[in-house]
């Protein structure tokens, strides 16, 4: 991992993520969070004051250990116990049906095996627990489509494997059955990566 990715990007990231913006969707996504909770791509921690006070403790992963650094601060100061650890979500080493929620908030854009972390999420919910998300990807413009993939090569380079044209609403439907979720624009947000993905998936 090189210093620009363990030193230069999480504060680039905690600085871009921190915008007002985005803070409504993440409280939205995490107002229906229950039971024994699992955060993927936790990052610099900045879900931590939009979980409801029902939920005393969760379980957080980051690849990146220079995220950890930035986040520990955050932990710290929470009213929440966070047993984070610096993991890869492709590769979780929880037991099958560990928990009620799973939590993933402008994260899957960046893992390399996209569909073997969903399969993970998957194996550890509950059976009937849920997989909370907001996403960025791909547009249902047309033409904003077409920068969405010119660009993705220079966007996966400078943070670190981010792709702008997922389409997360495929990729979470061939892993679960009941998915209920949203597609826009977010306000204030370029119209490259700013289509957003915003819903709720349940295991069967």
């Amino acid at each position: 991992m090189s210093l620009y990715t363990q030193m230069i990007l999480p504060r680039l990231l905690d600085w871009a993520m921190s915008d007002p913006a985005l803070a409504r969707y993440r409280q939205e996504v995490l107002a229906g969070t229950e039971g024994e909770v699992l955060e993927i791509g936790f990052g610099t921690g900045l879900n931590l004051p939009y979980y409801p006070d029902r939920i005393q403790k969760i379980t957080t992963i980051d690849a990146n250990p220079g995220m950890n650094k930035i986040a520990q601060k955050r932990i710290q100061a929470a009213r929440i116990t966070v047993d984070h650890r610096v993991l890869n979500g492709e590769n979780l080493p929880m037991a099958d049906c560990t928990f009620d929620s799973v939590v993933s908030t402008w994260t899957l854009c960046s893992i390399a095996k996209v569909e073997q972390a969903l399969k993970e999420i998957h194996r550890v919910l509950k059976p009937g627990g849920k997989f909370f998300f907001v996403e960025h990807g791909l547009s249902d413009d047309p033409k904003v489509r077409v920068w969405q993939h010119r660009l993705t090569p220079f966007q996966k380079v400078i943070a670190d494997g981010c792709h702008l044209d997922r389409n997360i609403k495929a990729l979470i439907e061939h892993e679960f059955e009941a998915v209920k979720l949203e597609q826009f624009q977010a306000q204030g947000v370029s119209k490259v990566a700013g289509y957003l993905y915003k819903g709720t998936a349940i295991k069967a």
